[in-house]
């Protein structure tokens, strides 16, 4: 896997730091001031993680996510933010970015967290297939998609990663820590809202009703439960 990414940052002085810890870590950095340079240079050079600041210039950082994450699902993406405020994590969670860090932040720290995003995106290496059912659901492990009826289902790497567990443990109450454990490591060191956000954008994915949710169940005072009928 080719150690590639894209800073976006309109700083020049961050941009500059980053790229030069970047660089002494052995990734190949390319760089970008705005969103449209951004979205232009990720579908040139087709990095594999991508380090976005929410507040840019003209295209803001959520709608950059956003369409990053619809033209390459399977691209790390970690936003930054210079306020703690709860919304702006939820948004860039919203919007598809698998982890966030508020600056200022210890470069170490995020080259880290992206290291462990590689680990995690590059854990699909494998000769044989392998196939799990539950149901209408059917989740290859070799290829790492998941289908609904014989219908793939556009999920991201986190979604997939919480079905195909979820679908591991039918009928078992999960934890919010347990699938924080499981789906972003013992290294996260996030808070657990990330893992209801995505809860929610999976419903929203293989969910009849949504708001009335048939497979994975929330379980009071607990977590969540994949219902097996």
């Amino acid at each position: 896997m080719e150690r590639k990414v894209l800073l976006v940052e309109d700083e020049s002085s961050i941009r500059g730091f980053l790229k030069i810890n970047f660089k002494r870590n052995n990734f190949i950095v390319i760089e970008a001031e705005n969103g449209e340079i951004a979205i232009e240079k990720a579908r040139r050079e087709k990095p594999i993680i991508t380090i976005l600041d929410i507040m840019l210039p003209g295209m803001d950082g959520f709608k950059v996510c956003e369409i990053l994450r619809k033209e390459f699902p399977n691209m790390g993406i970690i936003m930054l933010t210079a306020r703690s405020q709860d919304m702006d994590k939820i948004m860039g969670l919203e919007f598809g970015a698998d982890d966030y860090m508020i600056k200022p932040f210890n470069p170490q720290e995020l080259i880290a967290r992206v290291n462990a995003l590689l680990r995690r995106i590059g854990n699909s290496v494998d000769t044989s297939v392998k196939v799990l059912t539950s149901g209408d659901f059917n989740i290859d492990e070799t290829a790492m998609k998941a289908y609904k009826e014989g219908k793939e289902l556009d999920l991201t790497p986190k979604e997939y990663s919480l079905i195909k567990i979820f679908i591991e443990n039918e009928n078992k109450a999960l934890s919010r820590d347990e699938l924080l454990d499981l789906v972003w490591g013992y290294s996260y060191l996030g808070d657990t809202k990330i893992v209801d956000v995505n809860i929610r954008r999976l419903r929203e994915k293989i969910e009849d009703n949504s708001s009335e949710p048939k497979y994975i169940e929330t379980v009071w005072g607990v977590g969540y439960r994949w219902r097996k009928d």
